[in-house]
């Protein structure tokens, strides 16, 4: 089970982040949220989050885990400083349909959690990538949050067209689970 971090906004998606400047020639640093994050340029002209900019890039390689590109029209070093923090968009269509047992995060913030019980149990708000695997936050039904792995084991049910995702959470974490009546 896996899951895609890209955020949306209306029928667009985040994709990519603008992270700096690199070297003078224009060129900036790239965050990809995408699964294969070198195919990003395959995407076609991205946008801001306004959707009022369009950039067209290319992809040179990789700096240490970000993406080299140039974009189109970028050709100083303090044209692409003034683009770092920038967020790249693609519209919903343009990306592939995700494969069994994955997921866009965007498709799953706001679904109803339940216990495999039925018991209600909150609603994702997140899901994030540390760097040791996917997690899945949760504003609990019974109050504060809980973050847990995005496994099949502690997630071993993900229904879009419900609207919810089935938690089994570990030992240690259960006892944060709210109490029959409290849902």
């Amino acid at each position: 089970m896996s899951a895609v971090a890209v955020n949306m906004v209306e029928d667009r998606l985040c994709v990519a982040v603008i992270a700096g400047a690199h070297g003078v020639r224009g060129d900036v640093r790239i965050k990809s949220f995408t699964a294969d994050p070198e195919g990003l340029a395959a995407y076609g002209p991205l946008t801001d989050k306004t959707g009022g900019r369009e950039f067209r890039i290319k992809i040179l390689g990789l700096a240490r885990g970000l993406l080299r590109a140039h974009i189109k029209g970028v050709d100083d070093r303090n044209a692409a400083e003034a683009l770092t923090g920038v967020e790249l968009y693609i519209e919903r269509d343009r990306l592939p349909a995700p494969e069994e047992d994955e997921f866009y995060h965007s498709d799953l913030i706001g679904l109803k959690a339940k216990l495999e019980d039925g018991t209600d149990y909150g609603v994702v708000r997140a899901l994030h990538d540390f760097g040791a695997g996917d997690v899945i936050e949760i504003v609990l039904s019974a109050g504060g949050t809980v973050i847990l792995p995005f496994t099949r084991t502690v997630v071993p049910s993900v229904d879009l067209e419900a609207g919810v995702v089935v938690i089994a959470p570990p030992e240690e974490v259960e006892a944060k689970a709210p109490k029959e009546g409290n849902s």
